[in-house]
């Protein structure tokens, strides 16, 4: 936390939004760099990793720990090397001007000659009754990271597109049985996933239905369900619920202010920079293919390395306007709110 007795410089050196991975880990190498890094948690403090039960897929622990665990590891490392951590919510940041303003929602206004942008994303919840309380407990958005403690279990999936069928086909490799329960008669999925999900003898399909409620006390029993066209309701028994009904990057921050491309991510380039120059970004606010802790705390510490380099070059050229090298930026389209609006209204 915030040390009283030493005040924050009168313009940070950086600034970094978001304590998951990604912002732990730019929060590691900029302190190691002496750049004196100011991080800022947010509300979702730890990001999604925080809601993981246990974690094994991380290089380097080879017994399991909790996300909290993790992200707490993270924490203590970069603070030790100087990283001061403020437990805050960042309400705006100015962009067109520099050095950079960031503005708190406990009222607290920071200038900052460079940013690095780790809000993430956050699953689109079902929001429905149990799923809150079962998250960790059978309930899960995340295959890949919690897929081995189903082994041998009976799960469903909740959702159509391309990212609950590749999940559901990930799952088989564990579970006994995997129902994909959606929404509509058919699968949005793309073509090729369609026919692996349709070969696999292991998944089965739920048409036309929707989940209700997830149940158990303690861990997940089963599911409530009802049929969209004839309004029935039952009940499947399982072990376990993945949901893969869309993400929403957390971009509340950057409307009319930095590119994001149609699906509301930050568009970055490879060295991680945004449109404006200065301002980097990583983790799953920019990252909308891998969406791990592993690829985040690469994420983040290649932001980290050029946010360096940027600093370094300020301090011998000074400021030269928003714009990156426009060879180096991918062509992408841009971000239109009302199409996000409207994916927002398609649970799957």
């Amino acid at each position: 936390m915030a040390d009283e007795k030493s005040p924050r410089p009168a313009v940070e050196e950086t600034i970094i939004i978001g304590s998951g991975p990604a912002g732990w880990t730019a929060g590691l190498y900029t302190a190691r760099a002496n750049l004196n890094p100011l991080l800022i948690t947010g509300n979702d403090y730890g990001g999604q990793v925080s809601i993981t039960y246990e974690v094994e897929n991380y290089p380097g622990f080879p017994e399991a720990l909790s996300g909290p665990e993790l992200v707490e590891k993270m924490k203590e490392q970069a603070e030790k090397f100087g990283l001061t951590t403020e437990y805050d919510h960042v309400s705006e940041i100015v962009t067109d001007q520099h050095p950079f303003v960031v503005r708190t929602v406990n009222g607290k206004e920071y200038k900052a000659k460079s940013l690095i942008l780790c809000t993430g994303a956050r699953p689109r919840y079902l929001q429905v009754p149990g799923e809150k309380e079962l998250t960790g407990k059978g309930v899960s958005y995340c295959a890949t990271c919690d897929g081995f403690f189903f082994r041998g279990k009976d799960l469903v999936v909740v959702g159509g597109g391309d990212s609950a069928v590749e999940e559901a086909l990930f799952l088989t490799k564990f579970a006994t049985k995997v129902r994909i329960i959606h929404r509509r008669d058919e699968l949005r999925a793309s073509k090729i996933l369609r026919d692996r999900a349709f070969a696999n003898e292991k998944i089965e399909f739920v048409w036309n239905s929707v989940v209700t409620s997830i149940n158990g006390n303690g861990s997940v029993s089963g599911v409530s369900i009802e049929n969209t066209l004839t309004g029935e309701a039952s009940e499947l028994k399982t072990d376990g619920v993945f949901v893969y009904v869309g993400h929403l990057p957390n971009n509340d921050l950057y409307h009319g202010k930095l590119h994001l491309d149609e699906d509301g991510h930050l568009i970055t380039d490879k060295k991680m920079r945004t449109n404006v120059a200065g301002i980097f970004a990583a983790g799953e606010i920019q990252d909308k293919v891998f969406k791990q802790v592993a690829t985040s705390v690469g994420q983040g510490c290649s932001a980290a390395m050029q946010t360096e380099k940027f600093l370094a070059e300020f301090e011998a050229e000074g400021y030269h306007g928003a714009g990156v090298d426009a060879r180096e930026f991918p062509e992408i389209p841009t971000f239109v709110p009302q199409r996000a609006a409207e994916r927002e209204l398609v649970l799957a």
